[in-house]
């Protein structure tokens, strides 16, 4: 996929994001960028700020959470899977606070491998991955990261 169809297919999933999940809504949540590999969602500090004036734990979180899901959910997308995907577990560690607008960026853990993910999909109808997500903060350091496993299930094929 060239660089205009993989931001057509993140800009897409934003939208299904916003129709589905109201919170993404609330949170203004919108697309920074993606390039196959790498998924980064970004999001004003105003509708996710705490009571110090900075972001929110829950806003961050989230914003990671529905980071790493857009990321597997456009894997399995690129791939004509149709799936249900989900968290199985996550750790969350909050390093700074953030003061600025915000953004998350997904992408597979080191150990993590997609053929491996896909071909363990096709053999048993479920699958799941690692992901890592940050939030940055100050240069070269992240304000917060989650690392996560997330599991997709294929759908029932609807009755004929």
């Amino acid at each position: 996929m060239n660089k205009p169809d993989l931001q057509a297919a993140a800009q897409a999933l934003v939208a299904f994001i916003h129709e589905g999940i109201p919170l993404a809504r609330a949170m203004a949540l919108e697309l920074g960028d993606y390039d196959g590999e790498r998924l980064r969602l970004a999001t004003p500090l105003a509708p996710n700020v705490n009571d110090k004036g900075c972001a929110f734990g829950g806003s961050l979180v989230s914003l990671m959470t529905l980071t790493g899901w857009g990321l597997v959910e456009l894997a399995l997308r690129r791939h004509g899977e149709d799936c249900d995907v989900y968290v199985g577990e996550s750790t969350v560690r909050y390093l700074s606070p953030v003061w600025n607008d915000f953004a998350a960026e997904a992408q597979r853990a080191e150990e993590a491998d997609w053929d491996t993910f896909f071909a363990t999909l096709a053999a048993r109808g479920r699958a799941r991955i690692a992901v890592t997500c940050h939030v940055p903060g100050e240069p070269g350091k992240p304000a917060a990261t989650l690392a996560a496993q997330f599991v997709a299930k294929r759908r029932a094929a609807a009755a004929q």
